[in-house]
């Protein structure tokens, strides 16, 4: 199967956490933005390609398939790319942890953005400075909590006892908060060794290893998802 991965063509944002799985794959895909231009998602996003229809990128076409929301897609391609275990009630778990990364991705988004999405950050900073500091302070400690337990139960080493596609996911939560919260991460950190072992770990991965070194692994910035804004983050 050769897959084409639809997302905007300048940032990693939702879309890595699907190029992450497919390239620890190996698989063959198409980074149709990144070849072609955004405009190449507007015949999907308007309703003039058949297949389903989806809200927003990311979203994957497999043959005749299209397929949308981050964690839909991993749970599709987790079987074919050997990147979940066998079994319904692994795979259900899976998904529910991938849904939990979803959550939490939410949040991280609605730090900088909290009022609207369609207003600049400039537009809202006074509310982000708060948004930001409950999630330093209760909600990120909430969820990485939530993850480290899941490591512990299920031996240390992986979220479900073996390489899964929710590991790749980990590592990308992790990467994306050390670059908008570095001094806050810093401090969670302590508390976290089997998620940092985790994320060490899949660098080390060796297509995730050469995938990182590429230049088809672009640079965090201000446009997607995980933003650094030094007023966000834990004071000095």
């Amino acid at each position: 199967m050769r897959y084409a991965l639809y997302y905007w063509s300048g940032i990693q944002g939702r879309g890595e956490f699907i190029r992450l799985a497919l390239e620890d794959a190996g698989a063959d895909y198409d980074d149709v933005a990144r070849d072609q231009g955004d405009d190449a998602m507007t015949p999907f996003l308007e309703g003039k390609h058949e297949g389903a229809l989806p809200f927003a990128p990311p979203f994957l076409k497999a043959g005749r398939l299209v397929i949308a929301q981050v964690a839909e897609i991993l749970q599709y391609l987790g079987p074919p790319l050997k990147l979940v275990p066998d079994g319904d009630s692994r795979r259900l778990y899976a998904h529910q942890l991938q849904l939990t990364i979803t959550d939490v991705v939410a949040e991280i988004h609605d730090s900088h953005h909290p009022i609207a999405s369609s207003l600049y950050y400039e537009d809202q900073r006074s509310e982000a400075r708060r948004r930001a500091k409950d999630l330093r302070e209760n909600r990120l400690p909430k969820f990485l909590g939530y993850f480290e337990q899941v490591l512990e139960r299920n031996g240390g080493r992986h979220a479900l006892r073996q390489h899964s596609y929710v590991d790749l996911s980990l590592f990308q939560l992790m990467s994306g908060l050390d670059y908008a919260f570095p001094r806050a991460m810093q401090r969670l950190k302590r508390e976290l060794p089997l998620l940092c072992a985790l994320s060490q770990r899949v660098t080390e991965r060796p297509r995730i290893a050469a995938y990182l070194a590429s230049p088809r692994r672009l640079a965090f910035n201000k446009d997607g998802i995980f933003r650094h804004y030094p007023e966000l983050d834990d004071p000095r």
